[in-house]
């Protein structure tokens, strides 16, 4: 039955309905990229709205080229719902076995599309990589990595894989700070210090649910002071981390605040110290201490 239904389409078949069907898949690839570079151009001009913006781009693509695989099989090639089902099933049989991790990939990026673990915009790691997701394609996930480096994960190894994502769609991301120094110099004031650093920097945002905590760890020849905030857009986050080692070690040498010796510091863990976290704009104390 299926043998005599495909028999019968390619008999149906003729140049005119192959240049038909190869103008219409042009014209969709031409219009997936022009509408993913207007959505990521109007993006980085809307500010907070901006990962929302890009996380229609691969909905985007995917719209056009289902409109177009539509076009092709019901009218350009007039397939009944019948000869529609028995046609695709045969062509998945056959292409399936020889294209399985294409496929698997394929089907990873509509898994992606639906369940959404990030976003077109997202930081995450992946396999030793990190960097910000710039495109979720059918078969393959874009990244580009500090360095500029772009990074191309097959669909099929995101949806095997653990992949940690540090914005989870929010332009604001948590970012970690960590400084050393001798146990002999002032902790409590080297705290003040990073923690003034910290505050009054441009990138950084402060609020109820993104607030600004700094740790003390002691070690066995040194202590770490750890800053933990929220950078108000990702895209600054090396600058916005570069910022506050820059602005605190020198706070830290007007006040004799000196680094560990060469050679102690381990990057390890360490018995837990003094913590000390911002609160929220408004609330009148400004913080609080406290030890273990």
């Amino acid at each position: 039955m299926q043998k005599e239904v495909v028999q019968e389409v390619l008999a149906d078949i003729t140049v005119q309905t192959v240049l038909q069907s190869l103008v219409v898949l042009g014209l969709a690839y031409a219009a997936a990229n022009v509408g993913a570079y207007l959505l990521e151009y109007y993006a980085d001009r809307f500010g907070k709205w901006r990962i929302n913006i890009k996380m229609a781009a691969p909905i985007l693509k995917m719209v056009i080229y289902s409109a177009a695989l539509y076009y092709i099989f019901i009218q350009a090639l007039e397939l009944g719902p019948g000869q529609f089902v028995a046609v695709a099933s045969l062509i998945g049989v056959g292409i399936g076995f020889g294209l399985r991790d294409a496929f698997a990939s394929v089907f990873g990026g509509l898994i992606l599309a639906l369940e959404r673990p990030y976003h077109v915009g997202d930081t995450i790691s992946l396999e030793g990589e990190y960097g910000e997701v710039t495109d979720i394609g059918l078969r393959s996930t874009k990244m580009v990595t500090p360095l500029g480096n772009t990074v191309v994960v097959p669909n099929k190894v995101l949806i095997e894989e653990a992949v940690s994502n540090s914005s989870a769609g929010e332009i604001e991301m948590m970012t970690t700070i960590d400084l050393y120094i001798d146990p002999r110099s002032d902790f409590d004031l080297a705290m003040r210090l990073l923690r003034d650093a910290v505050i009054t920097s441009r990138y950084v945002h402060i609020s109820e649910n993104h607030p600004l905590t700094v740790f003390l760890n002691d070690f066995p020849f040194y202590r770490r002071l750890r800053a933990r905030a929220y950078v108000s857009d990702m895209r600054y986050e090396f600058i916005f981390k570069s910022e506050i080692t820059v602005r605190a070690w020198k706070e830290f040498e007007k006040h004799g605040i000196e680094p560990p010796r060469a050679g102690l510091v381990n990057l390890g863990g360490g018995r837990p110290g003094q913590v000390w976290q911002q609160e929220p704009p408004g609330n009148e104390d400004g913080g609080r201490r406290g030890g273990k």
